[in-house]
Order: C-alpha cells, then sequence, then structure tokens
C-alpha cells in the first residue's frame, strides 16, 4: 500500500512537467499541462515514491510520464533529472524520469510479468487509514507468481526515444514505455522486436483504463530473458 501525505508541493507535481515535457522528443501540443489520472507502484524498501502521472498537452493529446521521488540524488541519474521540489512533510525531494529508474524499472517489470496492478493508496487521518479512490485501473498481463529479473544499476540502463515511445535497455529486461497514448508509439513494436520477441524471451504487457478512456491501453510492453 502507499501511504500519502496531505502536503504543500513547490513547484507542483504539474508545474515541474510543464517545464520538462516540452523539451522531450517524444511530446507535441501545447505546453499547458492538465492532470488525467495517476496510478502508483510499492517500493519494496520504502525508499522511492513510484508513481506515473497520465496528463493531457491542454485540449490535446494524453501522455504517459512516470516519475520516481527520493529523498537524496540518485547516483548516476543525471540525465533523468526532472528537478528538485520541496514536501512539506518529507522535505527536498528529487524526481526522476523513471524509465531511468531501478526502483521503476523493476516495479513496472514485475506488475506486468506477474499480472498485478498498482498499489492501493491510502491517507492517514486522525489514526485511521483512509483509502483513496483509484483514479486509474492497471494491470500486468502475466501470471501471478512470476517473478522479474533484476533491474541493474543506473550505469547499466539506456533509454531512447522511438514513435512517441520510451525503449529501455535494463539487463535483461527491455521495455517499451508509451509515452503518447493512442498515438503511433505502439505501431511498430514489431520492429524492435516487442510484438515478435526472439525465442525464449517473455513478452507481458501493462495496460490502463481511467475516465473518458474505458478501452484498455497499452502502457508498457515488458520484454524478460
Amino acid at each position: 500500500m502507499a501511504l500519502l501525505h496531505q502536503a504543500e508541493l513547490r513547484p507542483s507535481k504539474n508545474e515541474l512537467i510543464q517545464g520538462w515535457a516540452p523539451t522531450q522528443p517524444w511530446f507535441e501540443g501545447s505546453p499547458r499541462i492538465l492532470s488525467v489520472a495517476s496510478f502508483r507502484f510499492d517500493d519494496p524498501d520504502g525508499e522511492v515514491g513510484i508513481e506515473t502521472l497520465l496528463v493531457a498537452a491542454g485540449d490535446g493529446p494524453v501522455f504517459q510520464v512516470p516519475l520516481t521521488y527520493r529523498n537524496s540524488p540518485l547516483r548516476g541519474g543525471d540525465p533523468w533529472l526532472i528537478g528538485t521540489m520541496r514536501h512539506s512533510v518529507l522535505g527536498q525531494r528529487w524526481v526522476y524520469d523513471a524509465t531511468g529508474d531501478p526502483a521503476y524499472l523493476a516495479a513496472v517489470a514485475t506488475a506486468a510479468l506477474s499480472g498485478v496492478g498498482q498499489a492501493e493508496q491510502y491517507f492517514e487521518i486522525d489514526g485511521k487509514r483512509v483509502v483513496r479512490d483509484p483514479t486509474a485501473v492497471v494491470a500486468g498481463s502475466g501470471t501471478r507468481g512470476a517473478t522479474a529479473p533484476s533491474a541493474p544499476a543506473v550505469g547499466g540502463i539506456s533509454t531512447r526515444h522511438e514513435l512517441g515511445a520510451t525503449i529501455v535497455e535494463a539487463g535483461r529486461l527491455r521495455l517499451l514505455v508509451t509515452r503518447r497514448i493512442g498515438g503511433s508509439g505502439t505501431r511498430e513494436n514489431d520492429a524492435n522486436g516487442f510484438d515478435h520477441p526472439a525465442d525464449g524471451v517473455t513478452r507481458e504487457a501493462f495496460t490502463g483504463t481511467w475516465t473518458d478512456q474505458p478501452e484498455p491501453q497499452t502502457l508498457v510492453v515488458v520484454l524478460a530473458g
């Protein structure tokens, strides 16, 4: 379960993304960022916040922006650093494009391969847990109990952007993270081996639905092997 804090953020998440996303090769449309939905994963070590935001570029397309929040800089993570924010409860937080963070890669790969969804989110109010209704419902296509290969340290991770998606190479894991939802990022997966992986490679997908999007959308494709 993911504990949420009733906190003030400076800058806000949307403000931080608004200054960063328009500089990325997968982004197009208005730089005015609007929240659509979000979901979280648990970090088994309890150290890293792992959240995926679905945001709209004004009245334009919806984009997927996975983020990690850390209480200190990620060693070697400068290429994926989006910025810092001040959290009124947790203090200074370093915010990363999660496609370069081992904590996110392990979490989303595990979810896809083992067929599970997001972490349940809750607040603590007067000593009681108050569950927050999800704004997105996500799930992996894999088999319960399956495990994912360990994600390597940052030095073993590389990312590149193609056709509205980010492709991640991380040891025995390859991931295609869709950036523009419903865009061209998933049309040519086969060119990268994601539609028809090599023998001995497991392929699973992580999909989601949210308000105004009742049909499951492919968010991440994971190859392991």
